[in-house]
């Protein structure tokens, strides 16, 4: 396998793969020899399918990126065989560490289709983001990974930039990365991406779901559309069962073409309720990602159950078209898709005002959405008013 690596670290520095070379070494690998027998090999190689040239060219349009990223905690900079962070530099000097790994899926379906890439890269960042904040922990650092079949350099520049300017809106680090060109995995024109968040909680800011108590208000945050799950399901109904092409513009989504609404990122919530954790006002989070508010409130409850009235909020058009046409039921709908809501906190009835005054200040919008109550079962679930 032929792999770039991608931290600060590498992602514009060494290609750090086991039979790539280095690219940010120096004389070492096939970039950094000279003569026939490196050309030989270069050649063969690019006959197997992989074309390092194009590796290196991918990599090298992302290295200002990469450094725009950079905060306080990197320590080094591209071009080593691991990326370095202090966190005591931020200010995380005894914390605990949280990580989390996620993929995009087959919404790199959608950004291939339309040809746009830097979308689906500001997704993993801002979804992974997320997933650390529900745990109260600040992004640290990023790390991607990006397979491809065949190496096209704009295409894997587009993708790196996205995760570049997600991180540097979110104040984490591009730490690293891999870029791997995979012939005969992946066909040509196709890609994967993923990556890997760290962050830390100070150990008394910990969110770990003990704080619910019964009596406690639910407050969604709205999505930008399907975030990053749902999309099998979504690409069934539009493409295979409907016939619809990128571009097209259905009346029911007031004539926003097809490929825009899918495309739409997933938002971050960070700036929104980080102040909020630190006024210590926000007792659990929910992130609403594969299996909606059915399985992801949960996460959270312990002996509480979760009462959530579905006609809190409108659905948005995307959702209640894709129920539509794909025939949908309204259960299976709160358990695939986000329904409209990204994010759910959890608040004590004192602090509702505050909160919301916090959240509008910022111009976000603070839905009351439900309450918490005594769990029925041995363990808490999530359960409808309506």
């Amino acid at each position: 396998m032929a792999s770039t690596d991608t931290s600060p670290g590498s992602n514009a520095g060494s290609a750090g793969g086991t039979d790539s070379g280095a690219q940010g070494g120096s004389g070492s690998g096939a970039q950094g020899s000279s003569g026939s027998g490196a050309q030989a090999a270069i050649s063969r190689y690019a006959q197997a399918g992989v074309d390092i040239h194009k590796k290196y060219d991918a990599v090298e349009r992302a290295t200002a990126m990469i450094r725009s990223t950079f905060t306080p905690g990197v320590v080094g900079d591209v071009g080593q065989f691991g990326g370095l962070f202090d966190p005591a530099r931020m200010g995380f000097g005894d914390a605990l560490l949280v990580a989390s790994t996620d993929g995009v899926g087959t919404k790199l379906d959608v950004a291939k289709r339309a040809g746009v890439y830097d979308t689906v890269g500001r997704d993993i960042v801002n979804h992974c983001i997320g997933d650390i904040l529900v745990q109260g922990a600040w992004p640290l650092f990023f790390l991607d990974y990006i397979a491809v079949g065949k190496m096209d350099p704009p295409m894997v520049s587009d993708l790196i930039r996205g995760c570049a300017e997600a991180c540097r809106d979110g104040g984490l680090a591009l730490l690293g990365g891999e870029t791997a060109e995979m012939p005969g995995l992946y066909a040509p024109g196709d890609f994967d991406l993923a990556g890997t968040i760290v962050g830390a909680v100070k150990r008394d800011k910990l969110l770990d779901g003990t704080r619910v108590r019964p009596g406690q208000i639910l407050l969604g945050l709205r999505s930008s559309g399907l975030h990053t799950n749902g999309f099998s399901l979504a690409r069934r109904v539009l493409f295979d069962q409907l016939g619809l092409a990128i571009t097209d513009r259905p009346r029911e989504l007031g004539g926003v073409p097809i490929g825009e609404a899918l495309l739409a990122v997933h938002r971050n919530y960070l700036p929104f309720v980080w102040p909020l954790l630190e006024a210590n006002r926000i007792q659990a989070l929910a992130h609403i990602t594969g299996g909606g508010l059915v399985d992801n409130v949960p996460r959270v409850l312990g002996k509480c159950d979760a009462w959530i009235d579905r006609g809190a909020w409108e659905v948005p058009a995307l959702f209640r078209y894709l129920c539509d046409k794909g025939d949908v039921g309204r259960d299976e709908a709160y358990q695939v898709f986000n329904m409209g809501i990204g994010m759910v906190a959890f608040v004590d009835e004192r602090d509702l005002a505050p909160v919301q005054a916090e959240l509008a200040a910022r111009g976000e919008t603070g839905l009351v959405i439900g309450r918490t109550a005594a769990a029925t079962g041995s363990e808490g679930v999530v359960r409808w008013t309506r």
